[in-house]
């Protein structure tokens, strides 16, 4: 008979539920089943400069078990390779060690993709038509030098092999985009455009092979490098981040901790129904809306309602995905998991709102309606013309019908916008703002209203301490020593103020936090309290305060106050000042949004108010007329920033209101919001100034290539310097 096994001679793999150690070959059939590594998601909104990125992937590196960390600072994520065993609640403490707010992303809700192909693919055109315009204007020069002849010839069919291809290739975001015009019965700009093309080769490739003496290959290749600049200058002001609804959804806890028979079962979030039990640690977010069945804790709510200041959490208590615990463990009953749960509804309201921002068209696409059908009616007609005036030859009506063409070609039209947000967007930059999208400065011009959220936008959404002074010093000793014991925003802010002020913290022993109530600990041998007013036995202030009980008479408050943004004050007086209303909305409490109004002269304000509700506030607005700016950070502004005519957030907001919004703050102060309201009207002033240049110059070239003394190569050369005269009238806003 075999030895008895000794306990300790056998020790279970790192088991992923405390049930699995009882059964330790089932445990390790499954991690065989696992793959090596597993990768992991986290995004990090507060993320801002390559010292981050060092301090991150560094910090996450030394967790035992990480292969690898990378941070993209672009969309401020964290990817990070690790065994198994590693989970995202160890690398959002990590995190937090270091000084970086961390939420676990959904890597299987993110698109597959991220890289700008379209950017890329329309640079690479570019670079190919400049390559082969250089090369084809040298043979022109050649040519306009007097070559005859054979030699004549062979300059034109050398520019053939170089022009040719280029035009197919460098054109294909034209030709494709005609096509699909042309399918759905639809006059596009791209539908002349690709007209000019093909006609410029097409005539050109003619006059070779019959051994002409003009060529147009030079045109043909210089239209197409500036149609691409135009088009390359307008994708990057469109340059709009990843689908805020696809941002949101990320962000839902994927795994959520179910108690099956007493024990931890980690379980994916779309296997958690209504009525399962659920255990949510300290620090972890809500997977699932449910109500509170054993366990006390404050949560905070910030993210979703805009509320400053955690709320007590206990029995019975609602509570909703998306929110964070605290202090204590929570035993959740579910009410709604996955598609069902409040984060998934806001995400619904984001998409739905941000379809509906594809119906602003810029104001090129909007001339274009008209300008388009016109360009072709001049061509035709000239065609025609000249056919019958001619007596039929085809060669010189097609010659005049393809300068009209090129000459007329939209170009300058395609220019007039983009070049103009390009230049205003980087003085905007240099005030630091980004313009995520190529229609943000038209719509901010035209914005009438004003709404801002108050927690983390108008305000740094962090307390600050503002009676310290009004203590006798051995109190605030106490009350500091308290307030290290704790993480809760209050405590913190306190502990801060203490260490500013040089103040040491006492000695005090046997510091226990109670969950939802606030810390104690034995001071001098009697027990001291810090912490809500009704445990230290306090009348409840008018303000925001934390109190600290020491046994020696009544409780003392310590009052606190939301830290302004800079600059705050500046861009609501700017704003005012250009005569746009003012508007407040929070979902914090009613004494902590009136006396932030009151202190910025704000007179319409609303407390309390829930994501859905700004939402609506926005939309009734834009129903009763009104063109609204929405400046929010949260969660609980992402639909209101999606439905709102244009919107602002700062770079400190999470990812999803980044997304959803068309400017980003870069920098802490407000005070280039009000820049950016005159600026865009500067801006479409001088977009329709390029829009009357462009007109003014066709009124003059067009007669001349009617009657025909334009060549091909001539309205080439004349819709290129009034490309020019555009792009330097945009440059007058630097």
């Amino acid at each position: 008979m075999s030895a008895a096994i000794e306990p300790e001679s056998f020790t279970p793999a790192a088991s992923a539920c405390p049930a699995c150690v009882a059964a330790p070959s089932a445990e390790r059939m499954a991690q065989l089943a696992q793959p090596a590594h597993a990768r992991l998601m986290l995004s990090l909104p507060t993320a801002h400069c390559a010292a981050c990125i060092s301090t991150v992937e560094q910090a996450v590196a030394r967790l035992p078990g990480v292969e690898s960390a990378r941070v993209n600072l672009t969309l401020k994520r964290l990817s990070v390779e690790a065994d198994p065993a590693v989970t995202a609640p160890q690398l959002i403490e990590v995190l937090k060690g270091v000084g970086y707010e961390a939420h676990e992303l959904d890597p299987g809700l993110l698109s597959a993709t991220e890289t700008d192909r379209q950017g890329r693919d329309l640079l690479m055109r570019l670079g190919v038509a400049f390559f082969s315009m250089m090369n084809v204007m040298l043979l022109s020069v050649a040519v306009w030098s007097g070559a005859e002849a054979a030699t004549r010839d062979m300059f034109h069919w050398i520019s053939a092999a170089i022009a040719l291809p280029t035009v197919i290739f460098s054109g294909q975001p034209f030709f494709r985009s005609a096509w699909a015009s042309l399918r759905v019965g639809r006059l596009g700009m791209d539908v002349p455009i690709s007209l000019a093309l093909i006609l410029a080769s097409s005539i050109s490739l003619f006059e070779t092979i019959h051994s002409g003496h003009h060529a147009y290959f030079d045109a043909a290749v210089m239209l197409c490098f500036f149609l691409l600049l135009g088009r390359y200058l307008d994708h990057r002001t469109r340059a709009v981040a990843r689908s805020a609804a696809e941002e949101l959804a990320a962000l839902e806890v994927p795994r959520a901790l179910v108690l099956v028979d007493g024990a931890e079962v980690l379980r994916p979030i779309s296997e958690v129904a209504a009525g399962d039990l659920v255990r949510v640690r300290p620090g972890a977010r809500m997977p699932v809306d449910g109500v509170v069945e054993d366990g006390t804790s404050e949560v905070d709510r910030s993210l979703l309602t805009g509320e400053s200041l955690p709320v007590y959490a206990g029995p019975g208590t609602v509570v909703s995905a998306g929110e964070v615990n605290l202090t204590g463990p929570l035993t959740l009953r579910v009410t709604a998991a996955g598609r069902d749960s409040s984060l998934h509804r806001m995400a619904d309201l984001v998409a739905v709102a941000e379809s509906a921002r594809t119906k602003y068209t810029t104001l090129a696409e909007r001339a274009s309606s008209w300008y388009s059908p016109l360009v072709h009616l001049l061509s035709f007609s000239a065609f025609g013309f000249w056919m019958w005036k001619t007596g039929g030859d085809l060669r010189y009506a097609v010659n005049i019908s393809a300068a009209v063409l090129i000459i007329t070609c939209p170009c300058a039209l395609g220019l007039a916008v983009p070049a103009v947000v390009t230049s205003a967007s980087g003085r905007l930059f240099r005030k630091g703002l980004l313009i995520k999208h190529g229609t943000a400065l038209e719509r901010l011009a035209q914005v009438d209203t004003v709404v801002f959220d108050k927690t983390g936008t108008l305000t740094m959404g962090t307390p600050e301490a503002t009676n310290l002074a009004d203590h006798p010093r051995a109190a605030v000793e106490v009350a500091a020593a308290l307030a290290m014991a704790s993480a809760h925003p209050l405590a913190t802010a306190l502990a801060e103020a203490a260490r500013a002020a040089g103040i040491h913290p006492a000695r005090v022993e046997d510091l226990r936090e109670v969950p939802g109530y606030g810390v104690e600990g034995l001071w001098k041998g009697q027990r001291v309290r810090l912490g809500r007013a009704s445990w230290c036995n306090a009348d409840e202030a008018p303000v925001t305060a934390t109190y600290l009980c020491t046994g020696e008479g009544r409780a003392r408050a310590f009052t606190f106050t939301d830290r302004l943004r800079p600059g705050a004050e500046a861009a609501i007086a700017s704003l005012t000042a250009q005569g746009k209303a003012i508007r407040l909305i929070s979902g914090d409490t009613s004494g902590a949004v009136a006396a932030l109004a009151a202190r910025l002269g704000i007179a319409d304000w609303t407390a309390g108010a829930l994501p859905a509700e700004k939402a609506a506030l926005v939309r009734d607005l834009t129903v009763a007329g009104h063109r609204v700016l929405m400046v929010g950070d949260g969660l609980n502004d992402t639909a209101a920033l999606a439905a709102a005519h244009v919107s602002i957030s700062p770079a400190s907001a999470l990812d999803a209101a980044r997304t959803a919004s068309d400017i980003v703050l870069l920098g802490q102060d407000m005070a280039p919001i009000g820049d950016a309201a005159r600026i865009s009207r500067q801006a479409t002033r001088r977009i329709v100034e390029n829009f009357a240049l462009s007109a003014g110059y066709n009124v003059i070239a067009v007669p001349l290539a009617l009657v025909g003394l334009a060549t091909p190569l001539a309205a080439a050369l004349a819709m290129s310097l009034s490309s020019i005269t555009v792009s330097l009238n945009a440059l007058r806003l630097k």
